[in-house]
């Protein structure tokens, strides 16, 4: 049985836009906030920071905690390849330090940085699809839940 992991999360949100890495598999695009993996003895903000800078080429300044997300492989569509999984995702507002491209360490599967109008985002595959209207009714502002559960 595999550690539960820690994958931090950036939400950045500019001009009715929000950053995400594109990602291509066999079924086609999807899209995903940047972020990953705390390492051991690294800080959240370094952490968060770091993933940043190897995505999408520009490190962050991290604002406040959003979202919480527990993904748990076994109760969702990619069980067949990750169901032993079990990640909490904690998702913060931030802001970049520098200008978005594609990163030196990309994910296997990212094939890039886009910025998607979060009045498009319904159109676009989407992990956590829950982030859709989340993201679109006020930035998950006052009143929308912070614990999202086991969603996908």
């Amino acid at each position: 049985m595999k550690p539960v992991r820690l994958s931090l999360k950036a939400i950045i949100i500019e001009d009715d836009h929000v950053l995400m890495i594109k990602n291509r598999d066999d079924t086609g695009d999807w899209y995903m906030l940047p972020g990953g993996g705390q390492e051991h003895g690294e800080t959240v903000p370094s952490a968060l920071s770091r993933e940043c800078r190897e995505e999408v080429g520009s490190g962050v300044e991290i604002g406040r905690l959003r979202f919480i997300r527990d993904y748990i492989g076994a109760h969702h569509e990619f069980a067949e390849h990750d169901g032993d999984a079990h990640q909490v995702e904690l998702m913060f507002e931030c802001r970049l330090t520098g200008t978005p491209r594609m990163g030196d360490v990309p994910d296997p599967m990212q094939t890039g940085v886009e910025w998607l109008g979060l009045d498009d985002l319904q159109r676009h595959r989407i992990y956590p699809a829950a982030l859709k209207q989340l993201l679109l009714t006020g930035h998950g502002g006052n009143g929308a839940p912070i614990y999202l559960g086991d969603v996908n």
